[in-house]
């Protein structure tokens, strides 16, 4: 199971919201890249970063601060928030960045998604399938679609979707613990789906569970920040 911590961007800060909430931003004291390197001193290979200025309105805010993570360091680095075009995911690509999450545009215009999936290929791809009030959530969990998350699922792995960023939004931040029964399920009905487990996590036994469920990932954001899970906790995962 690959550990990937969480940077979360708003004005260039590493930031972390609860479900969603940008009313409830809490900024966190280290400049990205220090906190980028502090990861990888830990021998952790992978970094998920989300540009929330970006989620919000819909074009990439945050490129340089994305641009100087993957310049500094060696970590495989997954970028989302604001990207709607070819040209969006190019310029990521140029910034040395490993692979861009995709939630939004696949649920709003899934032909233009596929042609994310055509022009850089599907291990290029992550999906982001953020489940609100049973319903996949868009525009940084700003909004709701009608779409439960096995029919978006079920439409986006025919496309050729090979990696899936799961989130249930009402535990993201909250320091309650993941959705297992959600992940369980998804599982199930999805064996060829790589799934990554993101959202609430609080202590270090969730994942040892998540690893026993055969989960491809793991994000960790606040149960880092708040001192919940060290990095030292991390190590045996590594």
């Amino acid at each position: 199971m690959i550990i990937i911590p969480a940077i979360d961007l708003i004005d260039g800060n590493c930031v972390r919201l609860t479900k969603g909430d940008f009313d409830t931003k809490k900024v966190y004291d280290k400049d990205p890249l220090e906190q980028a390197k502090e990861f990888e001193s830990v021998n952790i290979k992978y970094l998920h970063i989300i540009d929330l200025d970006g989620a919000k309105q819909g074009k990439i805010i945050n490129l340089l601060t994305i641009e100087n993570i993957a310049k500094n360091t060696n970590l495989k680095i997954q970028v989302g928030g604001g990207i709607r075009t070819i040209e969006d995911g190019e310029k990521l690509f140029n910034a040395g960045v490993n692979k861009i999450i995709i939630g939004t545009l696949a649920v709003k215009e899934p032909v233009l998604f596929k042609q994310f999936i055509d022009t850089f290929g599907s291990e290029k791809i992550v999906l982001a399938v953020d489940i609100k009030d049973g319903k996949v959530g868009t525009h940084g969990w700003l909004e709701k679609s009608e779409l439960t998350a096995e029919e978006f699922i079920e439409k986006m792995e025919e496309l050729g979707v090979k990696y899936i960023n799961c989130t249930d939004v009402s535990r993201d931040g909250t320091l309650e613990g993941p959705n297992m029964e959600l992940y369980k399920d998804l599982q199930a009905k999805f064996p060829n789906i790589n799934f990554v487990a993101s959202g609430g996590m609080s202590k270090p036994s969730e994942l040892k569970e998540l690893q026993d469920m055969n989960m491809y990932g793991v994000i960790i954001g606040k149960a880092i920040y708040e001192g919940k899970i060290t990095l030292e906790d991390l190590k045996p995962y590594l």
